[in-house]
């Protein structure tokens, strides 16, 4: 009997050991968020909020000229209206597993034609409607200032997709600069893989009582004095076009140019498509022999006095400067001069998204698709930053 006893003591002793040296092992559990559904990190001159859905960017807090701090990103004061939004514009969130168009709904690998849902006209737009930007991510990491996202997307989840991709997003801050990597996997099939980060703007955070429109914006990108040409509906062609100095494309000459500088022009309304309903841009500016590390765009506004550079691995970068916005979603109390009655409306952001060549996979003449078709035993990898200055 007492043998039982000091058998018992031990194998209890013993399990508490076992049980600490398991637990210490073990990874901590992720925090949950904050009241208001938002993750918050933060670094020196920079603080950032994000959702699980989406792998959203809800909030961008930097300084302005004044020292204060301004949300430079669009959104929503409500959290848990992102899933909710029937226009679902894709607020600064990661759509996939194929961003931008695919010409007809239709690729093909291997000599095997796919059929993709057509969203967008007769063609098919970030992948469908079931695309990432539409999926809750898991939170499989976070710290003060960093916080990763994750995602398993099953075979066909979005129509044609076919293959599971494995992918997460870390976004990180570091001294003003906001840093978003990424990485896919396709373990079992070939497929489509081309991410991008569809941040939306407005560096006067909608404060500017002149206008609010972005069009007092400069817009450089040294480095992209070709773009692709796109059909009516913003489908490129397969045509690379050069843009003159002073034209409407031209963002490569002049570093103060206006984002505007040819918004008096005829062909500026319909400049991007839509049978000449498209105001502005909604094209892709190819990254011509810039240097590693190099700011590839600077986008920046002088009632701000903000300044924000991008950097990028990407080939390319797509602008879009907010046509269709139509005036039905309100600014966020963070923005605006009355948040009460101030609404989103057209040309009062721009999108700039890094990312390969939109419809690659259909245009083998550019020499894309080895870096737009992901396989087994490979890894999709996307590394941009945007740091924030003052004029």
């Amino acid at each position: 009997m007492k043998l039982s006893s000091f058998l018992i003591a031990v194998l209890a002793e013993l399990s508490v050991v076992y049980g600490q040296e398991c637990d210490a092992d073990a990874p901590e559990p992720i925090p949950s968020p904050g009241p208001d559904g938002r993750y918050t990190i933060s670094a020196p001159g920079i603080k950032a909020q994000f959702i699980p859905y989406g792998a959203t960017l809800t909030n961008l807090f930097v300084k302005d000229k004044n020292g204060k701090d301004v949300d430079v990103v669009l959104g929503y004061d409500d959290a848990a209206y992102y899933p909710k939004d029937p226009g679902h514009p894709v607020y600064n969130a990661i759509p996939g597993r194929y961003v931008s168009r695919i010409g007809k709904g239709t690729y093909t690998i291997d000599g095997k034609v796919y059929k993709t849902e057509l969203n967008d006209g007769e063609n098919t737009l970030h992948s469908g409607t079931n695309n990432w930007s539409f999926r809750f991510w898991n939170v499989t990491a976070l710290s003060r200032d960093s916080i990763t996202f994750s995602i398993s997307d099953a075979s066909n989840s979005s129509l044609g997709m076919i293959g599971r991709v494995d992918a997460s997003v870390t976004y990180s801050l570091k001294n003003s600069t906001w840093r978003i990597q990424m990485t896919a996997v396709s373990p079992d099939n070939k497929t489509p893989v081309m991410l991008t980060q569809h941040t939306y703007f407005n560096l006067d955070a909608y404060k500017n009582p002149a206008t609010p429109l972005v069009w007092n914006h400069t817009l450089y990108a040294p480095y992209s004095k070709r773009f692709l040409e796109a059909n009516q509906g913003a489908v490129p062609t397969g045509k690379i076009l050069t843009a003159d100095p002073g034209t409407i494309n031209d963002f490569a000459t002049d570093p103060t140019q206006l984002l505007g500088h040819a918004k008096n022009d005829p062909k500026f309304q319909g400049n991007c498509g839509a049978d000449g309903a498209c105001e502005g841009y909604n094209g892709y500016w190819l990254i011509d022999d810039a240097p590693k590390d190099a700011v590839v765009v600077s986008l920046a506004s002088a009632f701000s006095g903000i300044k924000a550079d991008l950097r990028t691995d990407q080939p390319g970068v797509v602008f879009y400067s907010c046509s269709w916005m139509d005036g039905s979603a309100p600014v966020k109390s963070t923005q605006g001069l009355n948040s009460t009655t101030q609404k989103v409306v057209k040309s009062s952001c721009i999108a700039i998204e890094a990312q390969d060549y939109p419809d690659g996979i259909n245009h083998p003449e550019w020499n894309r698709t080895s870096h737009q078709i992901l396989g087994p035993g490979q890894t999709y990898k996307w590394d941009s930053s945007w740091t924030f200055g003052l004029v």
